[in-house]
């Protein structure tokens, strides 16, 4: 009779230790991005396109903070904000034409590593406020605008706290190249 108690708690044992290894497996050394991880993303590349259709590949930058809130199946949610600018300037029938906007923004995303040592990839979207300004030939303008963004992008970590990120979509840039930080 105690060979037939014991059993169901080894069995139990067994089992929880198995799920364990199963969430560890999925959210363990593999992932980058855990509940409670502080990644900050600086970024370079083409900038997106604000308000004004005559641009001539603009120049962006960015910089965000994730912070990791929630545990979302095998992935984790992230709220932070973001900041950059995107920058462009062309000449048209022979006037110059300048544009600039400037975006304070909020994002979140869904992260995961795809049990890929040091691999992190993600997806989200992004609403802020952007401050766009524009001269052509003598003529200046300036004006606040809504800004609603979506992207997806990876980092690949090459130590616990430093890796390389590409983002793509339509955000404060089209496509950026940076450097990612683990500070959490």
């Amino acid at each position: 009779m105690k060979k037939v108690s014991f059993f169901p708690l080894v069995l139990v044992s067994l089992l929880m230790n198995h799920a364990y290894a199963q969430s560890r497996k999925t959210n363990g050394e593999t992932t980058p991005m855990r509940v409670g991880s502080l990644f900050l993303n600086l970024g370079i590349g083409v900038g997106a396109e604000y308000k004004n259709p005559t641009y001539n590949t603009p120049f962006g930058f960015k910089a965000s903070a994730e912070y990791g809130m929630w545990q979302a199946g095998p992935g984790v949610i992230t709220l932070g904000p973001e900041l950059g600018g995107s920058f462009s300037s062309e000449r048209v029938n022979g006037k110059s034409y300048q544009s600039s906007t400037f975006i304070v923004a909020g994002r979140a995303a869904w992260h995961y590593g795809w049990e890929v040592p040091g691999l992190d990839t993600y997806g989200g979207f992004s609403a802020g406020i952007g401050f766009n300004h524009y001269s052509f030939e003598g003529y200046d303008n300036s004006s606040p605008l809504p800004v609603i963004g979506v992207f997806a992008g990876a980092s690949y970590f090459i130590s616990p706290t430093f890796g390389f990120n590409a983002e793509f979509g339509y955000d404060i840039t089209n496509f950026q190249l940076g450097v990612v930080f683990k500070l959490e």
